[in-house]
Parts: C-alpha cells; structure tokens; sequence
C-alpha cells in the first residue's frame, strides 16, 4: 500500500474544525442563559455573557473560567513607546474591524473583556506602535481577541 504526500488540507480542516467546535460551545452556551454570570451556580457553565452599552455601542464581556481556559486566552500589558508620545503593543492584541479601524480588547477586572480603539502609527515586525489606545499598563488580550469580537457581534442572540 503506497501512501500519498500529505497537502496539508487535512491539518487546516482539523483546525477549522476544532475552532468551530470551541466557538460553537462558546457562542451557544453563552446565547442559553441570560442571568448574571455571579448570580448562580449554573453561571459556572456559561461560557460568555456580553452586556451592550447603548451609547457606545462597545461590549462588556464577561467569561467564565472554563470559557477562558478553553480559549487559551492570554494577556499582555501595553507599554511606553519612545519619547513618550506612544504607546506598543503586541501585533497579536491587534484587530481590524470591517471598516479597517483597529482595536484591542482590554481586560478591566477579573474575567471582564472591552474593546478599545487604537490609532495604529505603525507596525514594526511583532510590535505595534500607537499615538492613542489603553494607557500604558492596562491589560490587552493577545490570544483568543478574534473569538471576543466574534462574541460581541455574533447575532444569533
């Protein structure tokens, strides 16, 4: 039995589908509850409970533990750029909207997830450099952001 080249389709397949399975939990188990997440025990298995500003317009997210834990979300702290007049963060955090305008998710309290504009300068490699986002300190997302925008505007609730 002779065996053909791998094309590399079935890795990307794998993948597509292991994301799909991991949002698909994510989306439709925050869509099945909507009591606060502290409220409850069953909160414990609500991946995602996302509360709309109405002037913003701009989402506070709020993840269970095993939903943070599933997403193998991480974080990073945005620092000074030079001469004080920017700011850098990693290239990951970063997220471009349907208009092109670039965010970042912040991560304000335990668990807790908003967006926030970023005025891109330029990008350098891994490092982005800013005139204007999070202060220097706050916590981004770097890993798992995509799956936050996905949550805020996901419209099957």
């Amino acid at each position: 039995m002779t065996r053909r080249p791998s094309t590399g389709r079935q890795v990307v397949a794998g993948a597509a589908s292991s994301l799909w399975l991991v949002l698909g939990l994510f989306f439709v188990s925050g869509c099945s509850q909507t009591s606060s997440v502290a409220s409850s025990p069953s909160s414990v298995d609500q991946p995602a409970k996302v509360e709309k500003n109405a002037s913003t317009g701009i989402a506070k997210i709020t993840l269970s533990e095993k939903a943070i834990s599933r997403l193998d979300l991480k974080t990073a702290t945005v620092q000074p750029g030079s001469g004080g007049t920017t700011i850098t963060l990693p290239y990951e955090a970063l997220l471009y909207d349907a208009h092109g305008a670039t965010w970042v998710y912040t991560n304000p309290e335990p668990r807790v997830y908003q967006r926030h504009p970023v005025a891109v300068t330029r990008v350098e490699g891994a490092t982005v450099l800013a005139s204007a986002g999070p202060p220097v300190g706050t916590v981004i997302v770097t890993t798992a952001a995509a799956e936050l925008f996905g949550a805020e505007f996901d419209t099957a609730h």
